[in-house]
């Protein structure tokens, strides 16, 4: 991590998110990622609270900005104004492959890796009987990827670059987000 600024607190990056988020989908799955960046955080020996941030409000200003043009760049202006590190700035933007921001750092690639990732295992949970993460496992989740038709504004590619980027085992992957989101159940509802 860098020293040019500094990074929110949680309740500070919780404060943004709600600001500029009122759908509870979005800040749901804020809430998911920030959860499977935390997991990684702890697994990697890296800071937890920063990557939980990172995860957080990834797409903070995507409600407000959803076109390519504008998001993550008004996000990025706005992390920026408020005088949040470039490396939480540089993270967030290279989550979207159109920025064209090379995923460096350990934690830019976990972000890419897990984000589409967590609204598909979600997505999974929420066709399961009790609509709860407990019933979900990698397999599960697995066999839904397959399956082009579910949950369709997934994008599976981002999912196996991401797993190759982040050189860890698809299924593995897939197992480690599975239970970071059970871990965090209670929070995301599920």
């Amino acid at each position: 991590m860098s020293q040019s600024g500094r990074i929110p607190s949680r309740d500070e990056a919780w404060n943004l998110l709600c600001e500029w988020t009122e759908s509870p989908g979005l800040r749901g799955h804020a809430l998911a990622v920030e959860a499977a960046m935390r997991f990684y955080a702890r697994k990697y020996g890296e800071p937890e609270e920063a990557w939980g941030i990172i995860g957080l409000l990834h797409d903070f200003d995507y409600e407000k900005y959803p076109t390519a043009e504008d998001h993550p760049f008004k996000g990025a202006e706005e992390l920026r104004r408020r005088g949040y590190d470039e490396w939480l700035v540089r993270a967030i933007l290279s989550h979207a492959d159109y920025v064209n921001t090379e995923r460096q750092s350990l934690a830019e690639k976990t972000l890419y890796a897990v984000d589409e990732l967590t609204g598909l295992v979600v997505a999974t949970a929420l066709v399961m009987p009790t609509k709860k993460l407990a019933e979900v496992t990698a397999e599960s989740v697995r066999k839904k990827m397959k399956s082009k038709g579910f949950a369709r504004k997934v994008n599976r590619d981002d999912i196996v670059k991401g797993a190759e980027e982040l050189g860890v085992d698809l299924d593995g992957h897939i197992a480690n987000v599975v239970t970071a989101l059970q871990l965090a159940a209670p929070a995301l509802g599920l």
